[in-house]
């Protein structure tokens, strides 16, 4: 490798849930957030114990779509804040150099292009943004189905120095030919312009099957090589049995996957790493002990 490889955490609601915090939806990770904060710091302090070097803001499901409008208008600027703080506080807290990645969702709801609205998401990325401003070294758009979505969020933060990491919600099954495509159809191609067109520092792919990585991980070389630009490349897979992965974020819990525990998901990894990969962690259903094997193995090699 030419470049270290950056640990990135996991799953922050599959981890709430083992730790025994409040859970449920539509709250998702939010209702940790909102009655027992404690526990998204000790999640937090677990990820960076277990190796992460950037941590995420458990800001993912402040959005309405998730805490629902009421909850949204009179706490969600404030429970954004409290996010941004948790994880600022754990990061400065840790031994070794952590960084804080403020988590930019698909505000309008998570696998669903169809119901993106780049008025009403512009209206409620702000009130994240102005939230996680004061406390994140990186801004991470993530888990998103399109083009559009991303540019929302560059619209919204303008130009903001920080590095913008854009991290796209693929398809769980390939093409015909291999190929890799974001749920909204656009090809991996279409979004790596995106990243380079808006200014990104790194694309990444998250919450999606192992299996679909390495095809996008190629694609975007692929598309980088046409443009003569490099960007980081990153990958976070979520450990979801593909028979049960739910297309929505409110529609029930998506079983777990039995042949992604650490070692068997190490592999994925290190197949990512290979090529080309430089940003590794992971999304739903791996935890700290998935995040520890990935920094024995991966991190700083050379």
């Amino acid at each position: 490798m030419s470049r270290n490889t950056v640990i990135l955490d996991g799953g922050m609601g599959r981890e709430l849930a083992r730790m025994g915090a409040p859970f449920r939806q539509p709250e998702w990770s939010a209702l940790a957030l909102m009655q027992s904060p404690h526990y998204v710091r000790a999640a937090h302090d677990a990820f960076i114990a277990a190796g992460s070097r950037v941590i995420t803001t458990n800001s993912y499901a402040l959005v309405p779509f998730h805490i629902g409008e009421r909850v949204f208008a009179e706490q969600g600027a404030a429970l954004v804040r409290l996010s941004g703080q948790l994880a600022r506080a754990a990061a400065d807290a840790a031994p070794a150099k952590v960084q804080v990645a403020g988590s930019l969702p698909p505000v309008l709801g998570s696998y669903r292009p169809d119901l993106f609205e780049p008025v009403a998401a512009k209206k409620l990325l702000a009130v994240l943004v102005a939230g996680l401003t004061d406390y994140v070294d990186i801004w991470l758009a993530e888990t998103q189905s399109s083009v559009a979505e991303v540019e929302a969020v560059r619209a919204v933060l303008g130009n903001d120095p920080r590095p913008l990491w854009l991290s796209f919600t693929l398809h769980d099954e390939h093409d015909a030919k291999g190929k890799a495509y974001l749920r909204s159809d656009e090809t991996i191609t279409e979004a790596v312009e995106a990243a380079l067109r808006l200014s990104a520092s790194a694309v990444l792919f998250n919450c999606s099957r192992p299996e679909v990585m390495a095809a996008a991980i190629e694609e975007a070389h692929a598309a980088l090589t046409a443009h003569g630009a490099t960007l980081d490349i990153g990958v976070y897979a979520n450990a979801f049995e593909p028979s049960d992965n739910k297309q929505g974020a409110n529609e029930g819990l998506s079983k777990i996957r039995q042949d992604t525990d650490p070692a068997g998901y190490l592999r994925f990894a290190e197949q990512w790493v290979a090529l080309g990969a430089t940003l590794v962690g992971g999304c739903c259903g791996i935890g700290p002990e998935h995040i520890a094997a990935l920094n024995a193995a991966l991190h700083n090699q050379q």
